[in-house]
């Protein structure tokens, strides 16, 4: 690739994630299942430590299981909410109006929920552990992320806390822990995003 097409595509390409905004009201519409399959497959060409891919994605379209998602979250966050988080983070969720109320978790025609790997069984039966799980996985999400929005759907990251109900309601093994719970769809009519101003380069950028 030469250094002018090297500069045109990055420039594009900054310009598209630029556009990049978090929704929390979601369109009931439903979304080609291809796009979201492919970006999964994008995600899954993440680099991981030892290549060991510690990740398992769960595409959730049921609206039953979402249903019982969307109750099981809504019990943590009003535990969190009534002061589980503490007054400090909550101060820090104020400007972005957040709730206890979860309603994209059954707008949204999809959830994926990521699920980190903690180890693996041989074929002896005999744990073994994955490395670097947590840089992977995130990793992962942001690539996903990323699929996501350059194939023209919306996105939001949730990860409610505790999340340990996401392993039962979608009867996951134990050597998988939940990461976070992707809903994914096209922004409702009536969306409203925070305006938030992001840093700038010179910000985040520290040259030597």
């Amino acid at each position: 690739m030469s250094a002018e097409e090297s500069l045109r595509r990055a420039a594009a390409l900054r310009g598209r994630m630029d556009e990049r905004r978090t929704v929390r009201q979601f369109a009931p519409d439903p979304v080609p299942e291809q796009v979201v399959r492919d970006a999964i497959a994008c995600a899954a060409t993440a680099p991981s430590g030892a290549h060991q891919q510690p990740w398992t994605f769960v595409l959730v379209k049921d609206p039953g299981i979402r249903r019982r998602i969307r109750e099981a979250a809504e019990h943590e966050e009003r535990i969190s909410y009534d002061g589980r988080l503490g007054e400090e983070w909550l101060a820090a969720l104020r400007p972005l109006g957040t709730d206890a109320v979860k309603t994209h978790l059954t707008d949204a025609p999809a959830l994926i929920v990521v699920f980190q790997q903690r180890y693996w069984l041989g074929e002896d039966g005999v744990k073994r552990k994955h490395y670097y799980v947590d840089e992977s996985v995130g990793i992962a999400v942001g690539m996903l992320l990323s699929a996501l929005h350059l194939s023209g759907l919306a996105a939001l990251v949730h990860t409610p806390s505790p999340m340990r109900f996401l392993s039962e309601v979608l009867q996951r093994p134990a050597n998988e822990k939940a990461f976070a719970v992707i809903p994914v769809g096209y922004p409702a009519a009536d969306c409203q995003v925070p305006d938030l101003v992001r840093k700038s380069l010179d910000q985040v950028l520290v040259e030597k």
